[in-house]
């Protein structure tokens, strides 16, 4: 049985760590995204996303250089995010050192790219990022370019799409719930993790050891974890012997620099 993950996930905006709330709201800063990187490395994480929301050409290149410094700081797998649209893009920051890339616009723009990518990298190198709310009741669709345009895509049938099309993992990241820290979408993660042979990884909502708990519980084959780690008292550490003492099946502390 593969042990579940966790993963920190940095928001970077021209070079600095960043978080908001619902994706665009309350932006704080959170420091420098390679020295917080190696912060937990230390702590032994299993992986690091690192995610570009602002996502231009400018912001491109200063997050390429981010992930060079990363990559030579940190002993852990991450994965990378923003702004990819072209097989090119996804070039770039596997030489600079990312092990996967998370994809989002440009799938919903055209889902033969990931097709495409896939052939080309392989399903490991591969994550489809769902960013997703709900627009009334009991309705909910899939957003894109930063979570200001929305599809028509429902999240579960976006994620078998893309199970489809050949990517490796899903991120399912609720924009409600972004930087509320109160609790994971658990019914659509249920959803997600019984109806999909890849994992799903849980973003957006954890606020307490319970909610990372719960996500594992409904299915989560890792949770995405960003306020709990930047604003709390409450460190990877920390969660990993929770749910260790919850029987949740995680990975044994280490330092990776060991």
């Amino acid at each position: 049985m593969l042990k579940k993950r966790i993963i920190p996930k940095f928001l970077i905006q021209n070079g600095r760590l960043v978080k908001a709330q619902q994706f665009h709201n309350n932006f704080r800063e959170a420091g420098n995204p390679v020295s917080t990187a190696r912060v937990y490395n230390d702590y032994g994480v299993d992986e690091i996303i690192f995610l570009d929301i602002e996502a231009s050409p400018s912001g491109r290149q200063t997050v390429v250089e981010v992930i060079k410094k990363a990559s030579e700081a940190i002993f852990m797998p991450f994965t990378v995010g923003g702004g990819i649209r072209s097989i090119a893009d996804i070039n770039e920051l596997l030489r600079a050192g990312a092990d996967k890339v998370a994809i989002n616009t440009a799938a919903l723009d055209n889902p033969v790219f990931i097709e495409q990518a896939a052939y080309k990298y392989g399903s490991q190198c591969l994550t489809i990022a769902i960013d997703y709310r709900e627009v009334e009741k009991g309705k909910f669709r899939v957003f894109s370019n930063g979570g200001y345009r929305i599809t028509d895509w429902d999240p579960l049938e976006w994620s078998r799409r893309m199970e489809a099309a050949g990517c490796g993992e899903i991120i399912l990241c609720s924009i409600d719930r972004d930087g509320m820290m109160s609790g994971y979408d658990l019914d659509m993660l249920e959803k997600a993790s019984a109806m999909l042979r890849i994992p799903v990884i849980a973003s957006s909502g954890a606020g307490s050891l319970e909610d990372c708990c719960r996500a594992f519980e409904s299915g989560a084959a890792a949770i995405a974890i960003s306020s709990m780690f930047l604003f709390t008292d409450h460190s990877p550490i920390k969660v990993r012997s929770y749910l260790a003492s919850q029987h949740i099946s995680v990975r044994a502390s280490r330092n990776s620099r060991n």
